[in-house]
């Protein structure tokens, strides 16, 4: 099954949704602010062509009241992911978990390469 991690309020997770539901994905959704992606989702993100950088998300605002910016370059991998799994907000949203890997943010490109 897909894990879907979205928040409510966001309208970029409301168009990938709708994208899903009309191309008859399903998917677990799950609230990423109450329960953030696991650090082996994460991991799985990282092993699927992601950087650090693109799981966050830069425009958020816990993003910048921590001054991820800055921290990001001082951070060893392991407590980058501790942070994004300590904080959803920080997450790059929507992300999306399968077994072949992992998407975060919507690029319909992306999605529908993901989905061949």
């Amino acid at each position: 099954m897909l894990r879907y991690y979205s928040y409510k309020g966001c309208g970029t997770c409301r168009k990938a949704k709708k994208w899903l539901t009309e191309s008859a994905v399903e998917v677990e959704e799950i609230a990423i602010r109450e329960t953030p992606p696991s650090i082996d989702e994460l991991k799985l993100a990282l092993k699927s062509g992601l950087t650090l950088k693109a799981l966050f998300n830069s425009s958020g605002g816990d993003y910048r009241e921590l001054g991820v910016k800055d921290l990001l370059p001082t951070l060893t991998e392991q407590e980058a992911l501790e942070m994004l799994h300590s904080r959803g907000n920080l997450v790059k949203r929507p992300f999306l978990v399968s077994s072949k890997g992992a998407l975060a943010g919507f690029k319909l490109a992306e999605w529908e390469q993901f989905f061949l």
